[in-house]
């Protein structure tokens, strides 16, 4: 037995709590006017993210990986947090952060030793000048390697479109519970 290994687990763990979310969700007009466009922000950041990465053939430091190193995770943080403000539910909130805490941070800090150990010190000087998470405004100090463009092909071969038909079939889920409950 290998142990516990966070990748192997964010899916099947993330199906789940999608389960817990669906069936105690209570969205209100309210919650869903601010969750749904906030997870649509989370939406486009991860589609712009999956336009720049080129997994594993080099390190990617144009568009939004500029400002931070993990803009695909940040984009579903805002996704779900979006999701959950809709749906108003701490017990489900609370699940989620536990999933982020307990799942997302060690795959993190597990790619991030894969870069370091893939990329040498082209990653450390990248990492020094880029924060891991929270997007950092300001020019950075590194010079990229590589300066790539936006591209659909790498979109739609990251499958990003997956998580537009999830956004849309949650938000559409959400506003089937509201009239639900107001007319059911």
């Amino acid at each position: 037995m290998s142990g516990w290994n966070p990748a192997r687990w964010r899916v099947p763990l993330g199906f789940a709590l999608a389960a817990v979310f669906l069936l105690r969700a209570r969205p209100d007009a309210r919650s869903l006017a601010w969750g749904l466009p906030l997870a649509f922000c989370g939406l486009a950041l991860r589609a712009l993210a999956a336009g720049y990465i080129e997994k594993n053939a080099a390190l990617t430091t144009s568009g939004p990986y500029r400002r931070m190193r993990n803009p695909l995770y940040l984009g579903s943080l805002l996704l779900a947090a979006g999701f959950l403000l809709a749906a108003r539910d701490w017990v489900t909130a609370l699940l989620a952060a536990a999933l982020l805490i307990g799942v997302y941070l060690p795959v993190i800090r597990r790619e991030e030793r894969y870069l370091q150990e893939r990329f040498g010190e082209q990653f450390t000087m990248y990492a020094r000048a880029v924060p891991r998470f929270w997007p950092r405004l300001a020019r950075q100090d590194f010079s990229p390697r590589q300066a790539t463009a936006f591209s659909w092909s790498r979109y739609f071969r990251h499958r990003e479109y997956n998580a537009l038909m999830g956004y849309l079939l949650v938000g559409a889920a959400l506003m089937f519970k509201l009239w639900w409950r107001v007319h059911g």
